[in-house]
């Protein structure tokens, strides 16, 4: 069985306070875009084996994969097995979700490969306890989240446009984003809302997003802000970073002007990446490359 786990970029994200549990209370929209790992599963007798295409990246207990498939099946609770292969595209550090999203297709998969039979509701459950945005990665497209960033919410209207990534050479802990967050009192935002409100002819609303982490990554916070001004000057219509870095994303209206600007940022020695959003509907038809092969218990 072969999947793909796609990334996921913040259209706004605000920290509105932090709550008696430790975790801050979020307002983010969620959005999967069209760059993905590859993972592929194997039947095996029993035992959880992963490999790993980048040898910078743990292969035991410490990747969220094998979590993943040790959680769903104690939750099972009869002997299965899986070797599972996981090719990397989404590079860590970068705040496009990828141990999350590998995390979710592995609980998708292996539900399907080991007949487990559990329902959405019983996989979000998993999920949540896994990470903030692994619940997310059950539905895909666009989604508002809130509480801890676990509680999501599919939108109505999908987010179908170009956007051009910017990937630095340097990663950003979200531990340490957090950690240098400074809390300023203020009125609630209703910016997220009204956009995940609209209709999206919201387009014109996108200007607005911020993310409030941006001014917590004070050490990188000039490159960042150049990579937004050069994304705008390009012809991003808006432009912002992605959850708590390092990526900064542009989001275009046409598709030939944001490959345009991917090209000219590569020219500048900047490592940049034209694609789009994927919508949940297409998020869903293309996350399964080949159908599960049962698990036979042999």
């Amino acid at each position: 069985m072969r999947a793909r786990a796609y990334a996921k970029i913040n259209l706004g994200l605000e920290v509105l306070f932090r709550r008696q549990d430790g975790y801050h209370e979020l307002r983010t929209i969620l959005q999967t875009v069209d760059l993905y790992d590859r993972l592929t599963f194997t039947p095996q007798a029993n035992g959880i084996e992963l490999e790993v295409d980048d040898p910078t990246l743990p292969f035991g207990r410490e990747n969220l994969v094998v979590q993943a498939a040790g959680l769903l099946a104690e939750r099972i609770g009869r002997p299965v097995g899986a070797r599972i292969e996981l090719e990397k595209k989404i590079l860590p550090g970068r705040g496009l979700g990828g141990g999350s999203s590998d995390a979710a297709v592995t609980l998708l998969a292996l539900n399907e490969m080991w007949e487990g039979g559990l329902s959405l509701t019983d996989l979000v459950r998993l999920a949540a306890e896994l990470g903030m945005d692994v619940p997310f990665f059950l539905h895909g497209g666009t989604a508002l989240a809130i509480g801890r960033g676990d509680e999501v919410y599919p939108l109505a209207h999908q987010v179908d446009l170009p956007i051009v990534l910017i990937l630095p050479d340097f990663t950003i802990s979200t531990a340490a984003a957090y950690g240098n967050l400074i809390l300023t009192k203020r009125e609630s935002s209703l910016k997220l809302q009204s956009f995940a409100s609209s209709s999206l002819g919201g387009k014109n609303r996108l200007p607005d997003l911020t993310n409030d982490l941006e001014a917590a990554i004070r050490e990188h916070l000039p490159s960042i802000k150049e990579h937004k001004q050069s994304l705008l000057e390009l012809g991003a219509v808006a432009s912002l970073m992605s959850g708590s870095g390092s990526a900064v994303v542009g989001i275009f209206d046409d598709g030939a002007v944001g490959e345009s600007a991917a090209r000219s940022l590569e020219e500048r020695g900047i490592r940049a990446l034209a694609t789009r959003t994927l919508t949940a509907k297409t998020y869903q038809e293309r996350r399964l490359e080949q159908q599960p092969r049962r698990y036979d218990g042999a």
